[in-house]
């Protein structure tokens, strides 16, 4: 099939029809799903198209035409319907963020195909080498919030999703064939831990600016009193904070401290634009970082020296088997999970299962070999 011979998607727009759609794909075996959200064009990005495909339709959702999209909630918890999605850990949370679903019996084709060893994991390369197609990347940046939605874009969305299950049959083949079957199955069972949390709290936001570690004390307040200011105009506009200030900006001011309008400008990533706009905010957030508090990063405690001498020795164990079973070292175990491992020390099969409880395939094929390593190292 090419791009040609698709059928025109189902825009669904009225809450009649998203009754009548989620009556429909409760009765499916297998349905397609995936997200597009306006995550560059807002301060908060909001979920701006659902799509959906069975083995024979394609459906688009609007949310930013529906108040309520509560019908979806039983088709996502249906453990008798599975989900299929493409990196699926985004669309999991904002879809939790923003509506509260709750989700079961998911498929994921690229945590499948990392499993499996692909090189190429984006979606765009695999329906590229699997179906042979060409996708136009430019709409991976769209402002899906924008309405109407042109044609190529609705047709862009509709492939996210129309051969998602044809790709998972694929996959599915190739799992069972490896005996990674029930390995893949633990790692879709753990894609439902997710709290719909995107932004992380704002009194931790500007350390993760990079360079920020580096700034004085006092230096390191002018940046939090530019994060404080840049986060107000982000919020008040609807606007993503990098297109109020770029990170490397902020930086760029925090280290020189410019005193004027002047200097302002000189400072690299200042645009005049910018300089006219924020310019006299700008300095007077300088004038109050000067005067208040140093600001000191947050205290991490040092590592115990015996932890990290397991967990050394569990990441010699991880990459020695997954050589030779012939896929990635973290698909062997997650990194929490080894992580979680160094940190208890288990030393007997039954300290080891509460923390393995998640993957007990995991535990039964590895947990031998894991206390093994750690009774050696």
């Amino acid at each position: 099939m090419t791009i040609l011979d698709l059928q025109k998607p189902t825009v669904i727009t009225s809450p009649g029809a998203l009754q009548r759609l989620a009556e429909q794909l409760l009765n499916e075996a297998i349905v397609a799903v995936d997200t597009e959200s306006n995550s560059l064009y807002a301060y908060q990005e909001q979920v701006c198209l659902i799509q959906f495909s069975t083995p024979k339709e394609d459906f688009l959702v609007d949310p930013l035409a529906l108040e309520d999209l509560s019908p979806l909630a039983a088709l996502f918890a249906a453990p008798e319907v599975e989900k299929v999605f493409h990196a699926a850990e985004y669309d999991l949370i904002v879809l939790t963020r923003d509506f509260g679903f709750n989700f079961a019996n998911l498929f994921d084709t690229m945590v499948a195909a990392r499993i499996l060893g692909w090189e190429r994991l984006g979606l765009g390369a695999i329906l590229g080498s699997e179906f042979g197609l060409k996708i136009d990347k430019r709409y991976q940046r769209a402002n899906w919030g924008k309405r109407p939605l042109p044609h190529d874009m609705l047709t862009y969305a509709q492939l996210d999703t129309h051969f998602l299950i044809s790709l998972r049959y694929r996959l599915l083949s190739e799992l069972k064939a490896g005996e990674l079957w029930p390995l893949a199955k633990e790692d879709f069972r753990r894609l439902r831990q997710v709290n719909g949390r995107v932004h992380e709290e704002f009194s931790g936001a500007c350390w993760r600016i990079s360079g920020a570690y580096d700034l004085s004390p006092q230096r390191a307040a002018v940046l939090q009193a530019l994060c404080v200011y840049r986060d107000q105009v982000a919020r008040s506009i609807n606007r993503p904070l990098f297109k109020v200030l770029h990170d490397r900006t902020m930086l760029a001011i925090a280290q020189a401290l410019p005193g004027d309008l002047e200097a302002l400008g000189q400072i690299p990533g200042m645009s005049p634009k910018q300089l006219r706009w924020h310019g006299k905010a700008i300095l007077q957030a300088i004038r109050r970082g000067r005067r208040a508090e140093p600001v000191y990063p947050p205290a991490s405690p040092r590592p115990d020296e015996r932890y990290i001498a397991r967990l050394e020795t569990l990441r010699l164990w991880r990459k020695s088997r997954a050589r030779r079973m012939g896929v990635k070292s973290d698909v062997v175990l997650p990194r929490d999970l080894l992580n979680r491992i160094a940190a208890r020390n288990p030393h007997k099969i039954e300290e080891l299962t509460p923390i393995l409880q998640q993957v007990p395939w995991r535990l039964e094929r590895f947990g031998g070999e894991i206390l093994t390593a750690l009774a050696k190292g």
